[in-house]
């Protein structure tokens, strides 16, 4: 077989194949063989039948079509990895030659991974917030720590910010009853803005038993976007009580006996937190300078490809409502070209951060051992609260194993040009990543662990719309199709000519 490859443009190029007539004989075997057991000839077994009678009762065009059909997608595949063309998506096929006792001649123009130049990673220069711990985050570590040991006592008077209370809901919109806003007995604690917006204010001051009515915007259910009136009724009301700090407490709530040494391990604590937090940060700010001083071309249709996708994600959670889908974007102030445009734009840096670093990896020339995968595989499991062999079992039914193996490629990848970016804090220190991310044995660094949520949480930081539709590209989900998952879309277009 000979393929030839010409470029298109930095990202697509067309791949011409010439397929010698021979290379086609098993291809006819299995054709005959599968039409003899399609086709009825007297005097034969069905299945049994010579290939020249079947010939003669289908005919030889008949015949062709379905040798080429079954040969297109691996003759595809072939030409792909003998050019060493990096594959992004499916094909499109174009038959140039088809005859009987010659050669097989078809085009394929594909979008591809285009040449990424990297910068030096010496010139990666990030500013993260220092580790410094303040008295004022360790005050704030004991008060969280009180307020789990605390007590709630009834009190007879206004309700104030922090107080906790019960309360019964009802709404309505245009005068009518809103069914799925009633509640009754439900605890809250004023000032946490978990419920509906203008219920914290409508409650300061308020006190047991009296009842008040405000105007607020829903943003969830049949109503999401309108403006409904709900009344709020006062059931009960608490304060909570806080244990003093003492030694008594300390020895309470922790394993300390003393107030200081729990004071010592909640900074230690504040401290490892941010650590964490910083090395989250490091990753984050590595990630976009990498995306700053890089050109990437990116593949039109791969981008329109995920951009879809988002919008599909979007209208199935509403079960393909679309005149939910348009109160939920009006709840967010959207129109659905501008839900669309950033939908687009989210899936364009999405895919420029995957082939930036499939760019990485290439030049560090990482690789995963069978380790390292299963490593990640557990990580996930953990990540989403599944049992392990479940969690496999199902990225084995999406065929999800290869999107995993890339993430971890990835992250590798990454992990290697932080180690060697210039990080400094927000006091002007030299942070020394290697304490935060280097490798001991066989430990999968934080940062190779959670590079494929970084590629999901870049992608989705520009998109979001109300509780009920929240657009999420996840790498997992968005991964650009390769030459081999391509395949039954060669046939499919194969069949077409």
């Amino acid at each position: 077989m000979k393929s030839t490859v010409e470029q298109l443009s930095p990202t697509r190029v067309r791949l011409s194949v010439e397929v010698p007539f021979d290379e086609l004989s098993s291809d006819f075997d299995r054709a005959y063989k599968s039409l003899a057991q399609q086709v009825n000839i007297p005097g034969f077994r069905r299945g049994k039948a010579p290939a020249k009678l079947i010939e003669a009762r289908v005919g030889r065009d008949a015949v062709l079509s379905q040798v080429v059909n079954d040969a297109l997608p691996g003759k595809y595949s072939q030409a792909v990895t003998e050019t060493e063309t990096k594959a992004l998506g499916q094909p499109e096929i174009d038959i140039t030659k088809l005859e009987y006792g010659q050669s097989l001649e078809f085009t394929a123009e594909v979008d591809v991974r285009p040449d990424v130049t990297l910068p030096p990673y010496d010139d990666v220069v990030v500013t993260v917030g220092s580790l410094s711990v303040t008295d004022e985050e360790v005050e704030e570590q004991l008060k969280g720590l009180r307020e789990r040991f605390g007590t709630l006592k009834g009190v007879e008077r206004p309700i104030e910010t922090g107080d906790f209370v019960t309360i019964d809901l009802s709404a309505t919109v245009d005068g009518a009853d809103v069914e799925d806003a009633r509640t009754t007995g439900l605890s809250h604690e004023v000032g946490n803005g978990d419920l509906i917006d203008g219920l914290d204010d409508t409650l300061v001051g308020m006190t047991a038993g009296e009842t008040k009515e405000f105007t607020t915007e829903l943003v969830a259910g049949g109503h999401a976007g309108e403006e409904a009136v709900v009344t709020v009724t006062v059931g009960s009301v608490k304060e909570r009580e806080l244990p003093e700090v003492d030694d008594e407490f300390a020895q309470l709530a922790s394993e300390f006996d003393t107030v200081e040494e729990l004071k010592a391990d909640l900074r230690q604590r504040v401290e490892q937190n941010k650590k964490l937090g910083q090395a989250s940060e490091i990753r984050d700010g590595v990630l976009e300078k990498l995306l700053e001083l890089t050109d990437i071309p990116v593949p039109a249709n791969i981008v329109e490809a995920q951009a879809a996708e988002q919008l599909h994600d979007a209208l199935h959670q509403l079960n393909h409502d679309e005149d939910l889908l348009a109160k939920a974007l009006e709840a967010q102030g959207l129109t659905r070209d501008e839900f669309e445009k950033q939908a687009h734009e989210s899936a364009e840096k999405q895919v420029r951060v995957q082939l930036l670093l499939d760019a990485i990896a290439d030049a560090e020339e990482v690789s995963v051992d069978q380790q390292e995968l299963q490593e990640h595989i557990l990580f996930q499991a953990q990540r989403y609260g599944m049992n392990p062999g479940e969690f496999i079992q199902q990225v084995q039914q999406a065929n999800q194993l290869p999107a995993l193996f890339q993430e971890v490629r990835r992250g590798k990848g990454l992990a290697n040009v932080v180690l060697e970016a210039k990080v400094i804090d927000s006091d002007g220190n030299v942070v020394d990543t290697k304490s935060l991310f280097d490798r001991e044995g066989d430990e999968v660094t934080e940062v190779e662990a959670t590079a494929g949520d970084e590629v999901e949480a870049t992608a989705s930081d520009e998109v979001e719309t109300t509780e009920t539709v929240a657009v999420e590209a996840s790498a997992d989900e968005a991964e650009p199709e390769s030459a081999a998952q391509s395949e039954s879309a060669a046939q499919s277009e194969s069949a077409q000519q």
